[in-house]
């Protein structure tokens, strides 16, 4: 495997981005980790990495890299990343002040600016990509595939937040630029799946043009997908993995 990380530029400064894909065979078509409110971490290359490893390109920027180099990390006694209430009031505050000031236009451009920079390497491939995203990610995936339809194909969303809510911004709204799939990972005990949020992405998704499906894995809490949580439900986790790759390999 090759890995580096690069700082790629934006409007708004340097964007610290990991990339990694197989030594030879390209060019890998690109998939981009959407990154969820603790930051970038080594547990989310590692994802890179997995993706990596069956043929393509792995991508994990840094979405808080206005604000500098934040890192969030608060572990329990058996060195798990704490999730929710139990994360210390003082890092969960200053992640969330992070989080609010990050706008889905950003988002979109530090997208478009991710495309460029990969667009400049022989090795890798933007013209089918994937996109995965958790949490805070997985709705940032939305706004990926909807500013970008010409290059998004694979659309992950594992336990995504505000996907479906009664603002102008809500991705959901996007629905009739998505293209390819869209699959929609959700726990049973996520305070952010409600049975009303998961309605109105199926009744907006359903109605578009691109082949919509998702799960709500039994007993599964908000976070359950990362494999480094105290929460990680690794039966759920797998069968998102099994549902992405075949994506993966229809549409890229």
């Amino acid at each position: 495997m090759i890995e580096r990380t690069v700082d790629i530029p934006t409007n708004d400064g340097a964007m610290e981005t990991f990339i990694t894909h197989p030594e030879s065979g390209g060019p890998f078509p690109a998939v981009i980790v959407y990154m969820d409110i603790w930051g970038v971490r080594e547990e989310l290359y590692d994802i890179a990495r997995r993706i990596a490893t069956v043929g393509y390109t792995g991508v994990v920027h840094d979405a808080f890299y206005r604000a500098g180099k934040m890192r969030f990390d608060d572990r329990d006694e058996n060195g798990k990343m704490k999730s929710g209430p139990k994360v210390a009031p003082e890092i969960r505050d200053k992640a969330f002040a992070v989080w609010e000031s990050l706008k889905d236009t950003m988002v979109a451009e530090d997208t478009g600016a991710i495309i460029d920079y990969l667009d400049s390497d022989a090795n890798i491939s933007t013209d089918a990509m994937g996109c995965i995203g958790y949490c805070m990610g997985g709705r940032h995936v939305f706004t990926a595939a909807g500013h970008h339809p010409g290059h998004f194909r694979a659309t992950a969303s594992l336990h995504g937040t505000y996907l479906a809510t009664d603002q102008d911004d809500s991705p959901h709204l996007l629905a009739d630029k998505f293209q390819g799939e869209i699959y929609c990972g959700f726990g049973e005990k996520d305070q952010y799946a409600s049975p009303e949020v998961i309605a109105a992405l199926d009744k907006a998704l359903g109605a578009a043009d691109v082949d919509y499906h998702h799960i709500v894995h039994a007993g599964a809490e908000h976070g359950y997908a990362l494999p480094d949580r105290d929460i990680f439900d690794k039966a759920a986790a797998d069968r998102d993995w099994e549902i992405f790759f075949a994506m993966l390999r229809r549409q890229l």
